[in-house]
């Protein structure tokens, strides 16, 4: 096989919890992350002079800093690989929106790559290395809906429900650095106690700060709230809520699309990328 084509999907936090900050200035926290079916998609094809090339500029990113880009290198440098690839991106996710993309894109170009170059490396392996490039990268290796503990990255898997979401797409980009150094935001909440975890722990401690600094996310949450509880995901902008059918949920965004922009999904605990890669065995 000499090219492969795989998706990078979404991911929610459905809630997140700050019990603190560490000497290292990362912030210890629990949440619980599950998958949307939808999502980026990236192709790749097989180089064999071992040079790494996004061929699809993204706006605003350098392209030796892009996460797909040092992921494949970090890839091919550890595992002492001689082969290359060129790697084109449909962007789908919004960036700053809070729901994993370029964390997902890296995952699917380290579990991509993996296959496409025969490498044979372990989830474990792949998730150490996912680790060094972002929080986010090893859930997304993983590929399933987790109980997220230390920075993001002690994952237990989880099975919550699979509704289907709406979600809200306010034009800005939220900074996850400006969140979490913010004076105002919460970092005491109190571990959790009961395991498995237990249900209706929706509180996100950052929306307070984020709802303070973007009205657009707040207008945002007013207006989905109107139909069911809506929720921030992550550090990001993206708004979103839960219902019982894709029927209602479109019935739902129809109604707010006129000063909204988003889209509907349905929640997932295995991702897109991992039923992708298991088809192809």
């Amino acid at each position: 096989m000499t090219t492969l084509t795989l998706p990078a999907p979404a991911k929610l936090n459905l809630w997140l919890h700050i019990l603190g900050r560490r000497a290292d200035g990362y912030h210890q926290l629990e949440t619980v992350f599950q998958f949307l079916d939808h999502a980026d998609e990236l192709r790749f094809a097989l180089r064999d002079d071992g040079q790494v090339r996004l061929q699809t500029e993204i706006a605003g990113v350098d392209h030796d800093s892009n996460l797909i880009v040092r992921a494949a290198r970090q890839l091919q440098q550890q595992a002492g690989c001689t082969l290359g690839v060129d790697i084109w991106l449909d962007k789908v996710l919004p960036m700053g929106g809070g729901i994993g993309g370029g964390s997902s894109d890296a995952a699917t170009t380290l579990l991509g790559l993996n296959h496409l170059w025969q490498l044979g490396w372990d989830a474990d392996r792949l998730a150490t290395l996912g680790l060094t490039l972002g929080a986010d990268v090893p859930v997304f290796v993983r590929g399933h809906a987790a109980f997220a503990q230390g920075v993001g990255e002690q994952l237990t898997p989880v099975d919550p429900e699979e509704p289907w979401y709406v979600v809200l797409v306010p034009q800005v980009s939220v900074s996850t650095a400006e969140i979490f150094s913010h004076p105002q935001l919460t970092r005491d909440s109190l571990p959790l106690k009961m395991r498995p975890v237990p249900e209706g722990n929706s509180r996100n401690d950052c929306q307070p700060v984020v709802e303070q600094r973007y009205p657009e996310v707040r207008n945002a949450l007013n207006l989905l709230g109107k139909y069911t509880e809506a929720r921030l995901t992550g550090t990001g902008s993206c708004v979103f809520g839960a219902f019982p059918s894709k029927a209602e949920a479109g019935r739902v965004l129809a109604l707010l699309s006129e000063t909204q922009t988003g889209f509907v999904a349905k929640g997932s605990n295995v991702s897109m990328l991992h039923r992708t890669l298991q088809s192809l065995l």
